[in-house]
């Protein structure tokens, strides 16, 4: 079965470039969303393999998302200029892996690395 990962992302340009690395990577993208209410939509539809979040969509954090998917038993990872993005979405994102932002094709790497099983 092929891995699927979730993008929630509110930067249009950055999103796209995470789905493109992404899809040649082999994954299946979910998204890219660019909401808290469209990701938790999505999750009501489908749970993917892991998740790739940005802590800031515009107005909103991504915490809520965070929280519904280590409910749900999805790890996922933050793709962040935050050193420490738990000082900014909350406890559920501490010592959450970040790929960094920009990121680069080598970073999201060393994350899925880190998150996907075996």
């Amino acid at each position: 079965m092929q891995k699927t990962i979730l993008i929630v992302e509110d930067e249009f340009i950055i999103a796209m470039d995470l789905k493109v690395i992404l899809e040649r990577l082999g994954w299946r993208v979910l998204g890219p969303v660019p909401k808290v209410a469209n990701a938790l939509r999505l999750l009501e539809d489908e749970l993917p393999t892991l998740a790739l979040l940005d802590v800031n969509l515009g107005d909103q954090l991504v915490t809520p998302v965070a929280e519904a998917l280590r409910s749900r038993g999805v790890p996922f990872a933050v793709a962040s200029a935050y050193d420490k993005p738990e000082l900014i979405g909350g406890a559920v994102l501490a010592g959450v892996p970040n790929a960094g932002k920009p990121t680069s094709e080598w970073s999201l790497l060393e994350v899925l690395a880190k998150l996907s099983p075996p």
